[in-house]
C-alpha cells in the first residue's frame, strides 16, 4: 500500500478512563487523506477526550494504531508535532494581537522565517488588515478564523477540529467550511466534532459516538441506510397535540418537531403506515420523506435510552 493509500488515522479499540470510569469504551477508526469525518455525540460522549488521544494530547489506556504513521502509545509527541489542533474554546491570547498571535505560534513550531509564514498566514485568513487587533477584541467568527490559522501555521496534514463552529453565527459557519472543503481538496485529512446536522451532513463519513462507544460511523447515505428507519413528514395545524397523540402508537419509534412539521419514523413501513392512516383525513399533509441525520441521531439517543442522555 502506497503512502497515499495508507489511512491518516488507523487506530484500534482505544481506551481511556477517568478515576476509575470509563469515558472511550474502545472506539476503531480508519480515516482516509483528504476525507472529512463528522464526531457526533451529545455532551460527555467522549469525543472530546478521543480527540486528545488522536493528536497526543492523551495516552490511551487501551488499543493501538497511528496517526500520521506515528504510533499513538510511543509517538505522542511526532504526532504534536505534525496534527493541527483546535479546541472546543478560543485558547489563544486575547491580549495579544493577531499577528502577534500567529507569531507566537510559529516559533512553538520552530518555524526560521516567521515574518513571511505570519505574512502568508494573515493573507490566507483575510486578516492583514487586522493584524495589529488585539485577540480578544475580534468577533466570534473572526476569533474562529484565527484560531484554525494558528493550527495550520506549520502547514499540517491532519486537522483535528473540537466543535470549531460553536456559538458562532451562520455566516461565520459557511465560510469557515468553505475553508475546511477547501482543505480537504488539497488533500489535508480532517476530523471535526459538531452539534449541527447541517455541517454532518457536508463530512464524507460520519460516526455517533455515546457514552463513549462508536455506535455507527459510514457516509451520511450509509448511515441512514443502516439506521433502517422509515419516515414520515407531518405538516399541519396543531402539530404537538398531533405529536402526542402518535407517539404512543405501537409502530412509532419517535415523534420530533423540526419547525412546523414533525418527523415520524419507525422501522416496519407497513405497520408504520397502518398505525398513521387514521390521522390522513385531511386535516394534516403525510408525506413518505428519507429519513436525515437529525432523524437517525434522534433514533441512536433513543435505542441507548438514559444511557445516552
Amino acid at each position: 500500500m502506497s503512502a497515499e493509500e495508507k489511512p491518516v488515522i488507523d487506530v484500534y479499540d482505544l481506551k481511556k478512563s477517568f478515576d476509575g470510569k470509563p469515558a472511550v469504551k474502545g472506539i476503531s477508526l480508519k480515516i482516509r487523506r483528504g476525507e472529512i469525518f463528522g464526531f457526533l455525540g451529545p455532551n460527555g460522549s467522549g469525543k472530546t477526550t478521543t480527540i486528545r488521544m488522536l493528536c497526543g494530547l492523551m495516552k490511551p489506556d487501551g488499543g493501538h494504531g497511528s496517526c500520521l504513521g506515528f504510533d499513538v502509545l510511543t509517538e505522542m509527541s511526532k504526532i504534536k508535532e505534525n496534527a493541527g489542533y483546535m479546541t472546543q474554546n478560543f485558547s489563544l491570547y486575547e491580549d495579544m494581537t493577531v499577528g502577534e498571535n500567529l507569531d507566537f505560534m510559529a516559533r512553538l513550531y520552530g518555524i526560521s522565517s516567521r515574518k513571511d509564514v505570519v505574512a502568508e498566514n494573515l493573507s490566507r485568513l483575510g486578516m492583514t488588515g487586522n493584524k495589529n487587533q488585539l485577540a480578544g477584541t475580534l468577533s466570534g467568527g473572526w476569533k474562529q478564523r484565527l484560531a484554525l490559522g494558528a493550527c495550520m501555521i506549520h502547514n499540517p496534514q491532519l486537522l483535528l477540529l473540537d466543535e470549531p463552529t460553536a456559538g458562532v453565527d451562520p455566516k461565520a459557519r459557511f465560510d469557515f467550511w468553505n475553508k475546511i472543503h477547501k482543505l480537504s481538496a488539497e488533500g489535508v485529512t480532517i476530523l471535526v466534532s459538531t452539534h449541527y446536522m447541517d455541517e454532518a451532513e457536508q463530512c464524507h463519513k460520519l460516526g455517533y459516538i455515546v457514552a463513549g462507544e462508536l455506535l455507527t460511523e459510514g457516509s451520511p447515505e450509509e448511515v441512514i441506510k443502516k439506521s433502517g428507519l422509515v419516515t414520515w413528514r407531518v405538516a399541519g395545524p396543531d402539530i404537538w397535540l398531533l405529536s402526542e397523540k402518535i407517539s404512543e402508537l405501537p409502530a412509532v419509534a419517535q415523534v420530533t418537531v423540526f419547525g412546523t412539521e414533525l418527523h415520524v419514523s419507525g422501522y416496519d413501513k407497513e405497520a408504520l403506515y397502518r398505525d398513521l392512516k387514521p390521522f390522513m383525513d385531511g386535516k394534516w399533509a403525510f408525506e413518505v420523506s428519507k429519513p436525515g441525520v437529525d432523524d437517525v441521531f434522534v433514533s441512536l439517543m433513543e435505542k441507548r435510552g438514559d444511557e445516552g442522555q
